[in-house]
């Protein structure tokens, strides 16, 4: 039965790349596109979610946001391992600092997201899932980034269903955990491809430091985080 287009994407499976890399941001999505692809094409829009294929290094690429949090990527994510046969996703997105040794744009390779969402329940497992990247992406970014001599944190970070927390304390408990940093929507990523049975990793620069109330402007984290958006293309040309 066919299950495409959907409400959310108006293509057709060959109209993307097997492996996707998704911003949260449209804005984004299309720079990439429009500056480190070679001959992208638009094939969706709807709702302002701009996904594009094109090629890098003479090879097939699609880049496509997110939205923010895990129901919107829930919903991207899902559709396109299910609906439109895309084998790979790496997010590639923004992160607020919790460890202190962490400075403002150094990446971050989430091994692991924890998470303070219920995502998890409509598996109705009898447990805790642990939401973990796919190893060979892992490895593969990492290795990109060795070879580019860019500093990097492997770790454990929070996927976060709350921006604005009344519970001040949180932090600190996440903080006492190891979590190097949060996002929001890397687990509902990670749970998604498992069962799916195919790969994600999100690859992240530090946006904005919880702890010492730094931050970059909006139009740095549009356009500026260019290390991480050539780790995630030379990791992606690696899967095809």
């Amino acid at each position: 039965m066919k299950n495409y287009p959907t409400a959310h994407i108006n293509a057709k499976p060959e109209d993307f790349a097997k492996t996707v890399l998704m911003p949260g941001d449209p804005l984004r999505s299309e720079y990439i596109a429009k500056n480190m692809l070679d001959g992208a094409v638009l094939v969706n829009n709807v709702r302002g979610i701009n996904g594009y294929t094109g090629t890098y290094k003479g090879k097939r690429v699609s880049v496509m946001a997110s939205g923010m949090g895990m129901p919107s990527m829930g919903i991207y994510s899902y559709e396109l391992f299910n609906f439109f046969d895309v084998d790979n996703i790496i997010r590639v997105g923004t992160a607020g600092a919790l460890d202190k040794s962490l400075k403002l744009c150094d990446i971050v390779l989430a091994m692991g997201a924890s998470t303070n969402s219920s995502y998890a329940s409509q598996f109705c497992l009898n447990g805790t899932f642990s939401a973990i990247a796919s190893y060979k992406l892992l490895r593969d970014a990492h290795d990109e980034i060795i070879q580019k001599n860019i500093p990097c944190c492997i770790g454990n970070v929070l996927s976060s269903d709350y921006f604005y927390n009344a519970d001040t304390t949180a932090n600190s408990k996440w903080i006492e955990m190891g979590i190097k940093c949060i996002e929001m929507e890397a687990a509902a990523l990670y749970m998604n491809a498992a069962r799916a049975n195919k790969n994600a990793l999100a690859i992240l620069t530090i946006s904005d430091h919880i702890i010492t109330g730094e931050q970059t402007t909006s139009h740095e984290r549009q356009t500026a985080f260019t290390d991480m958006m050539e780790i995630a293309l030379e990791t992606a040309i690696k899967q095809e």
